[in-house]
Order: structure tokens, then sequence, then C-alpha cells
């Protein structure tokens, strides 16, 4: 069989160094067994260095990297960034829980609510002056009420039957107001009562009225009175009730206009009308 040539007359391969006797080989083939066991020519060693809690540093490792010769060889590895502030934070507010223990009475810290829009709008609204609204002035309330009349017709409303004249040969010295029997009368103006009841005289029951002013009224027929001598009453006061009593057909208010004294008739007509009253006669 051919001789390997690689191998040396001395009995080793050319990739081993020869061997030493005595005690310095033991320790070099110590060596070379303890090389034989890890990567060829590295070994390395790694140290840790811890986190500087409560600063908020990250920790850092540092790897220390021995080379054949034993020269140390650092390298700085940057942990996760995520995960060195979240352990940052965790400790920091592990520091300020062990700084300031809660009290065990304590109550949540109280807040200042924030005013809420109802809040807020009803302090404006009493805040701001209330303003009463001014009563509205109507047109009643606006105008003046007129004065009361002087003199009013006795009967509105009534058909005139007969007017102030010769009828039959003789003066009919007033005028005929026709209305349903019962039908009140007023006073033309206001007046002292002179005269009330029946006298006899063909009149039946009447009223005479003294205005003050140089005339007096008269009102015949009437089927009852509500006034009586000397009561005092005011213009359109009711002072009786239409019917037919003394010289009478049928039921009817006879008005007479006396002036200066008791009967010295006048045409009441045109007495009234210069009074604002406007009569068909």
């Amino acid at each position: 069989m051919q001789e390997d040539n690689n191998r040396p007359d001395d009995g080793t391969t050319r990739d081993q160094k020869p061997t030493r006797t005595g005690p310095g080989a033991r320790i070099s083939a110590a060596v070379v067994r303890h090389r034989r066991r890890h990567p060829r020519g590295v070994r390395t060693l790694a140290v840790g260095v811890a986190a500087l809690v409560g600063l908020g540093l990250a920790g850092v490792a540092t790897v220390t990297t021995l080379d054949r010769d034993g020269a140390p060889e650092p390298a700085a590895v940057a942990l996760d960034a995520r995960e060195r502030a979240e352990a940052a934070a965790r400790a920091d507010r592990s520091a300020r829980e062990s700084a300031t223990p809660a009290s065990p009475t304590a109550g949540p810290t109280p807040t200042t609510a924030s005013p809420t829009p109802t809040a807020t709008a009803t302090r404006k609204a009493a805040a701001k002056p209330k303003v009463t609204a001014k009563p509205k002035v109507t047109a009643r309330q606006a105008t003046t009420p007129k004065p009361k009349p002087s003199w009013v017709i006795p009967m509105a409303g009534a058909a005139i039957t007969s007017c102030y004249g010769q009828r039959g040969g003789a003066l009919h010295a007033g005028i005929d107001f026709a209305m349903p029997a019962g039908t009140p009368i007023h006073a033309a103006a206001a007046g002292t009562v002179v005269k009330a009841g029946d006298a006899g005289d063909g009149y039946g029951i009447s009223v005479f009225l003294d205005h003050g002013n140089g005339y007096l009224t008269h009102y015949a027929h009437q089927s009852s009175v509500k006034v009586a001598v000397g009561d005092r009453v005011g213009v359109g006061e009711v002072i009786g009730y239409e019917g037919s009593t003394g010289d009478s057909t049928g039921p009817h208010l006879h008005f007479e206009v006396h002036q200066g004294q008791m009967w010295n008739q006048i045409d009441p007509a045109p007495f009234l009308r210069a009074r604002g009253i406007d009569v068909a006669c």
C-alpha cells in the first residue's frame, strides 16, 4: 500500500504540530483539547449591564468578544425601543407609588366638572335683565270716550204715528212714538221730577221733568212709572213704561216740550234737531 505523503517521517501529520515532551507538553495538550470543544479561534463572554431604573434609561447589553489572543472587543447592542419605554414607564410609576402611598380612606381626586350647556344657558339667562313687554294699547284704550249727550230720543227705534200740529180741529201739542206696550221710556235730558201719576186731565199716567234751563218735558199715557216727585234723574234714565192710559186709542208715548212754564207747549221736532236728535216730523 502506498504511503500517505502528507505524513512526515516523525509520525505526525502536516497539520499537527510536533508534540513536545515533559511538563510543557502536558499544558499544550490540555489547551489543544480545550480548543477542540469550542468554535475555532473565538470565545465569547456576554456581560449584561443592568437597566438604570428611575432615570428612564434603557438597558444596554455589552458583548465582549475575545479574539485568539484573549483581547476584549466590546460591541454595544441596543434593546427594543418600545420595551425600553414600557420598562421605564413601569419603573417611574412604581417609584411614584412607593414615594406617595395612597390613603385608605381617600376618595377619587375631585375634578372640576365642565359646565354643561344647560347650566351655561341658565347663568346667561339669569345675568341678562328680564325685559317686560309693554302692554299693547288697543284702539279702545287709545280713544277718549265720547261725552254723554245732553239730550236723547225718549224711545229709540219707535215709529212716529203723529207729529206736532192741528189734528181733528184741535192742536196736537206733541209727537207720538209707538212701540209695544211695556217698552221702557227714557228721560230726554237730566232733570227733576215735578209731576208723576194720573191727574185726570186726559193724559193718563204721566211724568213732568224740569230741566232747569227754562224747558220742561212731558211723558204721557204710561202704563206705570218708576220715579216720584222730587227725584233727580239723569239723561237716558228709565222713568216709566209705555201704555195706553187716559185719552188713548192704543199703546204709545205722547211726548211734549214746554218752554218757560208748564202747558206752554212748542214743537218738539225742531227743538230736538237743534240738540242733535233728528225725528221724522
